[in-house]
């Protein structure tokens, strides 16, 4: 991994919040993600488990951690199962974690090879009450794919058909939405690599430019400071696309007279950031652009502060709504007579934004995390509004990364450039 190796207190700290959460004598397991294949002997980059990673810090591919707090033997109760290296592996991939190494990085002292797992397993469940297993149940997942964990979750069902098996998602949702100051110093990391990249765009984005130039330029960045890249496909759309919200060819010229809405951030540690960001590709807004870009910042800095403890999701989006609503009327895209008459189920200001405007964020982009609750201290959002209005070509979004403390909002982005003077001096320096 790029990243700089992280303090194993974290992972300790994180195991033993979890553990707590566990019914008397049962464990969980945790296995680690799938490496994609694409064609003939091809891979997709791995991509660690999160839940397996928040609670262990291991970034390696098949790797099991098994947890089981009540276990009489002390040495039993946290356990890493790891690939071993062979000859042929050292020499085609590299060598894979020693014992030694991974013990450095998670905190945990019980660590076998994988081709102990299935005899180890079988002791540990057959004194155990419940297992606990994972899967995703993130509400906006469509996958269809089969993970390791719903393949390893076949296996447990068949062999231990006598075992009740528990979700473990719930309680990893509700651990993971609270970030620890140790995590939340690695999203500030993210967010700062993020604006490096933000301003060295900024002078390069000209008429004639094309988007995935741009896209090009912050990855460099990016990697130039320990970042594996884009957290998320970035989007770099201008013109009409700019009203698309998840445009992600990024291969068109960017012209003069153009708006561009950049969403990117790039990823530390596996933590994300996420950045949105509109200009000029001129590197001068015009009066229409101007006034939809301040209606959009006045939304956003309005509903930033109400990102706070004790805030309500129903009440925070009904607030934003209203606030929407009256930029709305002002940009002469609503009419408040007919607002007065709208069906409550389908609100007129939906033509125009379309999307939340905020979303949890960690080590998911749309990070886990219940709407249901009140805010936290310690939880982290995006604050992103946006106007699309598609006659005119013309969408713009601005987005920056909320952490909710007692003292009110702290934004993770405050540093990087969103007002209108400040943007234009940066494009034309």
């Amino acid at each position: 991994m790029k990243y700089e190796q992280l303090d194993k207190n974290l992972f300790i700290e994180n195991r033993k919040l979890f553990s707590e959460k566990l019914n008397k004598n049962t464990l969980a397991i945790f296995n680690s993600n799938d490496i994609m294949p694409t064609n003939a002997d091809g891979s997709m980059p791995f991509r660690q488990n999160n839940d397996l990673f928040w609670l262990s810090g291991i970034d390696q591919e098949e790797s099991v951690l098994v947890v089981f707090p009540n276990h009489s033997d002390e040495n039993m109760r946290e356990i890493l199962f790891l690939k071993k290296t062979s000859e042929l592996i050292a020499i085609w991939e590299g060598a894979k974690l020693t014992k030694e190494d991974a013990q450095k990085t998670s905190g945990i002292k019980t660590i076998f090879w994988l081709d102990e797992l299935e005899n180890k397993l079988a002791k540990l469940i057959s004194e155990t009450d419940a297992i606990f297993l994972n899967k995703n149940t993130h509400s906006r997942s469509t996958s269809e794919v089969q993970t390791r964990d719903d393949r390893f979750r076949l296996r447990i069902a068949e062999k231990f058909s006598g075992k009740e098996i528990k979700e473990v998602a719930p309680i990893m949702h509700d651990l993971r939405a609270i970030k620890s100051e140790a995590e939340i110093e690695l999203m500030q990391v993210a967010c700062n690599i993020t604006e490096k990249g933000f301003r060295k765009i900024l002078p390069f984005i000209k008429p004639g430019i094309m988007e995935y130039e741009i896209e090009g330029e912050l990855m460099r960045e990016f990697l130039r400071n320990r970042s594996n890249g884009f957290a998320y496909q970035p989007i770099i759309g201008s013109g009409v696309d700019s009203c698309v919200l998840h445009y992600i060819d990024n291969n068109k010229e960017c012209r003069d007279g153009d708006i561009l809405l950049m969403d990117f951030g790039a990823e530390y540690a596996n933590y994300a950031s996420d950045l949105t960001r509109t200009v000029p590709v001129n590197g001068k807004f015009n009066a229409r652009q101007k006034a939809v870009y301040t209606s959009v910042l006045h939304v956003m800095k309005e509903a930033t502060k109400m990102l706070v403890p004790g805030t309500i999701f129903k009440d925070y989006n009904k607030e934003v709504a209203r606030i929407m609503e009256f930029e709305l009327i002002k940009l002469g895209l609503l009419d408040k007579h007919e607002i007065q008459k709208q069906d409550s189920e389908n609100p007129l200001y939906k033509k125009y934004f379309m999307h939340g405007i905020s979303h949890y964020l960690g080590l998911d982009v749309h990070d886990v995390g219940s709407f249901d609750c009140p805010m936290k201290e310690g939880m982290v959002f995006t604050c992103e509004p946006g106007i699309y209005i598609l006659a005119e070509e013309l969408g713009i979004r601005l987005e920056n990364d909320i952490l909710i403390t007692a003292n009110g909002p702290n934004d993770l982005m405050k540093n990087i450039p969103v007002e209108i003077e400040e943007i234009e001096a940066l494009m034309n320096r």
